[in-house]
């Protein structure tokens, strides 16, 4: 899904992906199981992304419960309260609404809901194996992940790891991880409503032609884009349910 990430996020203009495309691998100085013949994803690799020295929280620039987060998405870091100041991590407010956006779209859950609080998980999902599920009912003890930053530009999220959820069906959708958002970016909001998304997205998509080739094309690839324009819809019924605002980019 990271192709396909990098693709949805340059599409709605939120630029937050790094890049990626499919290639297929053949030098000899890789393991087999790279160069096997079967096209795997190469994301551009940055050395800027900030990393927290605990190696068990590695993945994050910054440690941030669910508890946390909730608090600073009412402050709204940046604009009612300063950058550096409680309960503020250096983030943007603007930033939070990009990502809470993105998410719902690709429904990934480790992220912002890495216990799968928000949704009914399969029992072979990693959070139902490992237990952290079970955790959905005290939310002092929920962590977000892969909440990352590049260390000259902090106020600014990077998101890695996009990993969606592309069979989720739209009964078992994860509202929670637009919890708390009160606006979203106009520019990607009128990206959904204008109808044009599947024809931008697959526009898009046909450029890796390694990507667009060994996933069956246009007749493979559309009911993913439909999928993901359906999700769409469901924001922006939340949108005029919840009378939210939209913000305009600088």
């Amino acid at each position: 899904m990271s192709v396909f990430a990098f693709h949805l996020d340059r599409v709605l203009g939120l630029n937050r992906s790094l890049p990626a495309v499919l290639r297929t691998f053949r030098d000899h100085i890789l393991p087999y199981r790279f160069t096997d013949g079967v096209p795997r994803p190469a994301v551009w690799w940055d050395p800027d992304i900030q990393h927290l020295e605990d190696k068990d929280s590695d993945q994050n620039s910054v440690p941030l419960s669910w508890v946390q987060y909730q608090k600073l998405l009412r402050a709204r870091c940046g604009n009612q309260t300063g950058l550096s100041s409680e309960p503020c991590v250096g983030v943007l407010h603007a930033e939070w609404e990009r990502l809470a956006l993105f998410d719902f779209l690709l429904q990934v859950n480790d992220r912002l809901d890495r216990n799968c609080c928000g949704f009914t998980p399969d029992p072979a999902e990693l959070c139902v194996e490992n237990r952290l599920n079970v955790k959905c009912g005290n939310s002092k003890e929920l962590q977000l992940v892969h909440i990352l930053v590049r260390k000259t530009d902090p106020s600014r999220l990077v998101f890695i790891d996009n990993a969606g959820r592309p069979k989720q069906s739209s009964s078992n959708l994860n509202f929670r991880l637009l919890e708390g958002i009160d606006e979203f970016p106009e520019k990607a909001v009128s990206v959904l409503r204008s109808g044009c998304l599947e024809h931008l997205l697959l526009r898009s998509l046909y450029v890796d032609k390694e990507f667009w080739e060994s996933r069956g094309g246009y007749t493979a690839l559309r009911p993913l884009v439909r999928l993901v324009e359906e999700r769409g819809h469901y924001i922006l019924q939340h949108i005029r349910d919840k009378r939210i605002h939209l913000r305009r980019d600088p």
